[in-house]
């Protein structure tokens, strides 16, 4: 056992065999970096799950954002029924940081609201990891946050056995020690409740199955498995390790030691203060500083403890946090999905920590210690890693210098669909032309994005063509995440046979329906125009057999020569082999999901632009919320607190309205 077996009704085919193989022989070897440059559609997750197999290692996989990370897990998870597959996130369903704003004299409080379910699954992804080797952690860039010493959380694990000479009151007392609570009447994640001799435990990395200890004397009798709401027996255990209830539970002694730091770092803090003259900032840290001791001290935990995590692992200032990657033994495997985009959100999380928690240091919200409670710094990050394999159907600078631009391609898809071909048109009467190739494509009953560089743009264009009858909308910013999600399902169902963006219509986006792109302004060299966002749009247009793309422009630049040999580079290679194999290309055959009623709006926004009973599927509003709280946390880290706060109460509305 604890070995990854792979288990799928389907095999390796076109260069998936080669890519696994080379991969998986290069990790073996020890190479620390690879890449691996897969088109859309090709069935890189497949292959990833094989080089998993291959190479027997425990692997951290890293997606930009929960949506990908909860897809990548769900995927993983069919592959490999019989292992860990693990998922772990970001635990807030809302998150206001702390903060204050100097021009305006504005403390906000942090407020949050951590989600159950998802604390209860990071809980299970530590624990997965010292319990066997097989663990795959799905994670979004939030593994890179402080947690806990994973030296304090294993050994403060509570190890009981059958048979063990054991005070009830001695267990109940290591409990309390590493964070759990008493409670004989709400009985969840994370507390114990006594009954006689009988000592239920709710574990926190468990969803409904607590555990029973019974004690006869001071010898545990009996170990069972129960069933939190039905009382029903689900097993008996020889043994049973009960982590931590928080990563940040640490050892009395340990505590003990941090107080007395807290409180020689508060002394110079005070004196530094007073010397500068700033005595509202002297009163202010001593004030705040004082209370979280006396916390400390009685109970062993404080709100915000997070902000004394160097203090209570014993890390010199300015030294890296534990984070998730210090749980995983040395010899493990990273997997960066989407790694042009995964990778710089890698590197800009330090900086918009940094600035908010300066301003908390400098007026005396927080002491200077607090600035170690962070994320990791890329160059931190580089070094925890062991061996890397990046992915992406566009890999960025970085991943290209990491391997000198070695890369193992996978181009051929298991459908035999090839890239879509790409035509240059003049600018000239470019409009005529556009709506003579719509009005062939709604004949074939096929779908049109077109792309533009400005919202003004989009925004006219649309009404343009509604002029002329053509069923169309726009998507940009400003539309409000919920109604994006129904112009996209609209669009699939034939409600709109045509959707103008800008540069919304890149990643992420599965539309089979979609046969013509056409992309306005194609030489405007910059960032919605580069060779990366131009290669992610043509692609966009992979999941139909009849794909296209028309690119409008007089000159042709750097980034539209390099999109265009590429996708012909591409074209070439797949139709060669679906010739040499007698493949037939075949679109996508995808269906709409399935949809829930919602009869109440979200904001003001969807009350003027919304039918009472817009239907929205539920996968539909787990994305929107994800999207909402990525929107929240930008906020936040530039300061825009109010435009955080609203988001947040639009979270909050939408799930109590869906869930």
């Amino acid at each position: 056992m604890n070995k990854f077996v792979l288990k799928s009704k389907f095999k390796p085919t076109g260069d998936q065999p080669e890519a696994i193989e080379e991969i998986s022989n290069k990790i073996l070897l020890g190479q620390r970096s690879q890449v691996l440059k897969g088109v859309t559609g090709s069935g890189k997750t497949f292959t990833m799950a094989n080089i998993i197999e291959r190479v027997q290692k425990p692997t951290l996989v890293i997606a930009h954002n929960k949506t990908l990370a909860y897809q990548l897990a769900s995927e993983f998870k069919e592959f490999f029924p019989d292992s860990a597959v693990e998922y772990f996130v970001s635990y807030y369903d809302y998150y206001q940081p702390e903060a204050y704003v100097p021009m305006s004299d504005t403390y906000i409080a942090k407020d949050s609201s951590i989600n159950d379910e998802i604390d209860k699954l990071r809980h299970s992804a530590t624990a997965a990891l010292f319990e066997r080797k097989d663990v795959i952690i799905v994670a979004s860039v939030s593994c890179i946050y402080g947690l806990g010493d994973p030296i304090d959380y294993e050994n403060l694990m509570v190890s009981l056995r059958p048979g063990m000479i054991k005070d009830r009151d001695d267990v109940i007392k290591e409990l309390i020690d590493i964070q759990f609570e008493r409670n004989d009447i709400n009985f969840t994640r994370g507390t114990f409740r006594v009954r006689g001799d009988s000592l239920d435990i709710f574990p926190p990395d468990e969803s409904e199955n607590s555990v029973r200890v019974e004690f006869f004397g001071d010898e545990i009798e009996r170990i069972t498995e129960i069933n939190s709401i039905t009382g029903e027996i689900i097993g008996y255990r020889n043994h049973i390790g009960i982590f931590p209830a928080s990563h940040y539970a640490t050892t009395p002694d340990k505590i003990k030691r941090a107080i007395q730091t807290i409180e020689e770092e508060l002394e110079e803090r005070i004196k530094y203060f007073k010397m500068e003259g700033k005595l509202l900032e002297a009163q202010r840290i001593e004030e705040r500083t004082r209370y979280d001791l006396e916390m400390l001290e009685e109970m062993g935990f404080t709100s915000g403890i997070e902000n004394y995590s160097r203090h209570l692992s014993g890390r010199a200032p300015g030294s890296k946090p534990y984070t998730l990657i210090d749980y995983f033994p040395k010899d493990y495997l990273t997997i960066i999905d989407e790694s042009h985009v995964t990778i710089p959100q890698i590197r800009a999380m330090y900086n918009g920590d940094r600035a908010r928690k300066e301003n908390l240091v400098n007026y005396g919200f927080r002491l200077p210690s607090a600035l170690d409670n962070r994320p990791m710094k890329f160059e931190e990050f580089d070094k925890m890693i062991n061996q890397i394999l990046y992915v992406s159907a566009t890999p960025g600078p970085y991943e290209l210098e990491e391997v000198k631009g070695v890369v193992t391609e996978q181009i051929l898809r298991p459908t035999g669909l090839l890239d879509p071909l790409i035509e240059i048109v003049p600018t000239k009467n470019q409009i005529d032309d556009l709506i003579s190739r719509i009005n062939k494509n709604i004949q074939k009953n096929e779908r049109v994005l077109i792309t533009t560089l400005t919202k003004k743009m989009a925004e006219d264009l649309t009404d343009y063509l509604k002029g002329l009858d053509i069923k169309t909308t726009y998507m940009h910013s400003d539309i409000d995440t919920i109604e994006r999600m129904e112009i996209i399902r609209d669009l699939r169902l034939g409600k709109y046979d045509v959707l103008v963006g800008i540069n919304l219509l890149r990643e992420g986006l599965d539309l089979p329906e979609v046969s013509l792109i056409a992309i306005l302004d194609a030489d405007k060299e910059g960032f919605l125009r580069s060779e990366t966002s131009l290669i992610q749009t043509v692609g966009r247009a992979a999941r139909n057999s009849n794909g296209r793309v028309v690119m409008y422009a007089d000159t042709i630049t750097k980034s539209m020569k390099k999109t265009i040999d590429e996708t012909e580079r591409r074209r070439s290679i797949q139709d060669s082999y679906n010739k040499l194999h007698g493949i037939s290309p075949k679109t996508i055959v995808k269906k709409v999901r399935e949809v829930i009623e919602a009869t109440k709006k979200v904001s003001e926004k969807d009350i003027k632009t919304s039918s009472k009973n817009k239907t929205i599927s539920r996968e539909d509003i787990e994305a929107i919320i994800i999207n909402l709280e990525n929107e929240m946390y930008k906020a936040a880290e530039n300061l825009e607190f109010e435009r955080a706060a609203n988001l947040r109460d639009e979270v909050r509305k939408l799930k109590n309205e869906y869930r």
